[in-house]
């Protein structure tokens, strides 16, 4: 891994939800992370990789050791990579995409289906500020299910064994044990229980 000067603040800042000024020194590391992230996701959907390879290469783009157990189809992107964090068991399918400065962090036994966007990063409103980016994190609880093309925008929640269906656009938190869907995704039936 490069060493990235001012990521370990950086990543303080995020997580506190601070925003990110436009041009700062905090806006040029996350450029520089950026930079990283594009290089490791080039090799990771580049050519075939063994379910080894692709956790090693995720183990590379998070900064952490990601579970063995975890697994994921490519092509895969994350514009950041280092504010990642996948629990055991977690399956993310192909083509997804994950825009993690503001933090996402997938529960365990989750399966995140085909295409799948999730979004931790607004703009700010003001035009003369609009560089400027406002960080909220994503959290997937255990056991979720996404179904194919499912996005979901910044700091919203997703409780343990909720199902998104597929085409989704999650404005607002989701409960536990329910299922939501359309756009904006809305509850229609709740998940049976065993």
């Amino acid at each position: 891994m490069t060493h990235i000067a001012g990521l370990t603040e950086l990543l303080a800042t995020l997580n506190a939800g601070e925003v990110i000024p436009g041009g700062s020194a905090h806006h040029e590391a996350m450029h520089a992370t950026s930079q990283e992230a594009l290089r490791i996701t080039a090799q990771l959907n580049g050519s075939y990789q063994s379910p080894e390879q692709v956790r090693a290469l995720l183990s590379e783009l998070t900064g952490t050791r990601v579970p063995d157990s975890m697994q994921l189809f490519p092509p895969f992107s994350a514009d950041f990579g280092k504010n990642i964090s996948f629990g055991p068991e977690v399956f993310i399918n192909s083509g997804c995409r994950f825009q993690d400065q503001g933090g996402i962090s997938i529960g365990a036994g989750s399966l995140i289906g085909h295409n799948a966007v999730i979004t931790t990063l607004n703009h700010d409103m003001v035009p003369s500020r609009r560089a400027d980016m406002h960080p909220a994190k994503v959290v997937i609880g255990k056991g979720v299910w996404f179904g194919a093309n499912v996005t979901v925008l910044p700091g919203i929640s997703i409780g343990d064994g909720a199902v998104v269906g597929a085409g989704a656009v999650v404005t607002k938190d989701v409960a536990p044990n329910t299922v939501v869907v359309g756009v904006p995704a809305k509850q229609v039936a709740t998940v049976p229980l065993d």
